[in-house]
């Protein structure tokens, strides 16, 4: 009689842990819900690692830029509390060589090519819509997030660290048809130390993508914010839009420099291009002859097909720079259609395999 009575009250006790337990996973449904969609939207395009995902929670940018953050840590630190719930996360630093340039088309529509170079680096294209800011795919080296050729985000847990990836964009395009890139200067880093809200280089291109329009609005607004480089590294950015404007963004000595293009055509790739003590610093002048002798050639006029080849002849193939030890080679090239604000781009060299995709 007692061993049933034990056997009841056991089996009551189970099935309110049971009921509980119901009750705690439905709650944490409900309040992640958003995050599991996005970590639900994410799919593998290519085997090399390329993924898109659409963003469907709030990365909570407003929240971001009330307070800034002046290193990687910080951002992390952010990051962590506001989209990971306090899952630890990790940023990696990197170096990363780079190719740009806008032209025309011959239909008279506006397009940004962007290599970007590095070591072997899996990729996500985001598509993020956010409350008060511009719709924008953007290109994200899921390196930075942690991610291997051993560990991608084929799965619900591994793919947590990619609910940071809003933060990491390095190139991409908005509604507006506003494409910037972010592109590598062998210099000190940017360190800008005023009154201003304090942002890094990758949340400096989701502000554009975010908040700019146009080139003159995106210039107008880094300029209300205090610049410093990640990856104790330092940068430089191209920014065009669908008006036809392209501009080149350096940080001289923590100063910001703005180059307008002078012509319907301009290019960068990793030397300084302001006047003054720095100019030609750097390197990829090889590659920036070759885009700026064609461009010139054809007075600025590409089709979509021309500037993916454009992008194909500057491309790196097995390049070791001798200070960093890395080995680079051409991730992604990217051709974006500032009017049609639309996407074509080439995972790992196969030019031969276009992917198009596009904002809305």
């Amino acid at each position: 009689m007692q061993n049933t009575q034990k056997k009841v009250r056991t089996g009551k006790i189970l099935l309110i842990i049971a009921a509980v337990l119901i009750v705690a996973v439905i709650a944490i449904g409900l309040i992640y819900r958003n995050e599991v969609k996005t970590i639900g939207s994410i799919e593998k395009e290519d085997e090399y690692g390329f993924y898109t995902m659409e963003y469907k929670s709030d990365y909570c940018f407003d929240d971001f830029l009330d307070v800034g953050a002046s290193n990687d840590k910080e951002l992390i630190q952010f990051v962590i509390s506001k989209l990971l719930k306090g899952i630890p996360a990790k940023i990696n630093e990197t170096d990363l060589s780079c190719s740009t340039f806008k032209a025309d088309t011959p239909n008279g529509e506006f397009v940004f090519g962007r290599n970007f170079d590095m070591d072997y680096s899996p990729s996500m294209l985001v598509h993020t819509k956010p409350d008060g800011g511009y719709e924008s795919i953007s290109m994200v080296n899921l390196a930075f997030l942690g991610y291997t050729e051993e560990h991608m985000p084929n799965g619900f847990f591994s793919s947590i660290a990619a609910l940071a990836a809003p933060y990491a964009p390095l190139d991409g395009i908005n509604e507006k048809g506003l494409s910037v890139g972010i592109l590598l200067l062998p210099d000190k880093a940017t360190d800008q130390k005023t009154d201003k809200i304090d942002i890094t280089s990758t949340t400096a291109i989701r502000l554009l993508l975010d908040r700019a329009a146009t080139v003159d609005e995106a210039i107008a607004l880094l300029k209300k914010y205090d610049m410093h480089d990640s990856g104790d590294a330092c940068y430089h950015y191209q920014i065009a839009d669908a008006n036809g404007k392209s501009a080149v963004v350096e940080y001289v000595d923590n100063v910001i420099q703005v180059l307008n293009a002078e012509t319907n055509y301009q290019a960068c790739t990793n030397f300084y291009l302001s006047a003054g003590k720095k100019h030609g610093i750097g390197e990829g002048q090889d590659r920036y002859e070759t885009l700026m002798t064609t461009l010139q050639k054809q007075n600025g006029i590409v089709g979509v097909k021309d500037a993916m080849n454009l992008l194909e002849s500057v491309k790196l193939l097995d390049s070791l720079d001798e200070k960093s030890r890395i080995l680079y080679n051409t991730q992604w090239s990217s051709v974006y259609n500032n009017t049609q604000k639309s996407l074509d781009i080439c995972i790992g060299m196969k030019y031969d395999n276009v992917y198009h995709f596009s904002v809305d």
